[in-house]
């Protein structure tokens, strides 16, 4: 009885998955459902969970950015409301990790893989920090996982706050910016609109390059240090 019903909490949390970076269900979404000021807090408290919580690394947050600049496009969100709030809670979310991280880091640390909590995320992010200093928190904010982990390991890092914040208030703005307009400007372009799926796919492939570039850049280091 169990397996089955975990089976259809997945699927339904697919299914929502998908509604958030499909233009025409979203719209259908945030005028049915989570109409008005609903659909804004579910769009910021997303945003706030991917940036915020360590169990948040799954959700959409580039292609869901640029899916909102789509629907504010065709007037069913204003644009200038979305930026903000969105802004808002990028930086909170942020600041909530990295209030995590300077309060229990070494415990999280120990803690053991589970479903959705893996220490490799952890330690690829630490490496990544550790490699290019604070203005990691303005890069990971544009890279899918690091941009979760990233704060937290500031934290953990003991990184003054006051640096940390900087960092975390431009890379909020320039990543919530860009991937809203971008989506915003591009959404009533019928090319775009045909190929809907594929630009989304070619957004997640492009946040992802970077993390793909330092993996690669580490198995290569290895074979270097051992000729």
């Amino acid at each position: 009885m169990l397996v089955p019903a975990a089976s259809y909490v997945i699927d339904v949390l697919l299914d929502f998955l998908r509604t958030l970076t499909n233009p025409e269900r979203l719209i259908q979404l945030l005028t049915t459902v989570l109409s008005g000021w609903w659909g804004y807090a579910m769009l910021a408290g997303i945003v706030f969970a991917e940036t915020g919580l360590l169990t948040g690394f799954f959700l959409p947050g580039d292609s869901l950015l640029f899916t909102v600049g789509v629907v504010s496009g065709a007037g069913v969100l204003n644009i200038v409301w979305v930026i903000v709030l969105l802004i808002a809670a990028a930086i909170t979310g942020n600041s909530v990790g990295y209030a995590l991280g300077r309060r229990t880091g070494p415990r999280i640390f120990s803690r053991k893989d589970s479903r959705f909590f893996h220490q490799g995320h952890l330690t690829r992010t630490r490496e990544f920090y550790e490699k290019h200093g604070g203005k990691t928190i303005i890069l990971a904010q544009f890279i899918p996982i690091l941009r979760t982990f990233a704060p937290f390991v500031a934290g953990v890092g003991q990184m003054n706050y006051f640096r940390f914040i900087s960092f975390n208030v431009i890379g909020a703005i320039f990543w919530v910016s860009s991937m809203t307009l971008l989506g915003y400007l591009l959404g009533s372009v019928p090319l775009v609109r045909r190929h809907f799926e594929k630009v989304i796919v070619l957004i997640i492939v492009v946040s992802v390059l970077p993390v793909v570039r330092e993996a690669w850049k580490a198995r290569r280091s290895p074979r270097a240090a051992g000729q």
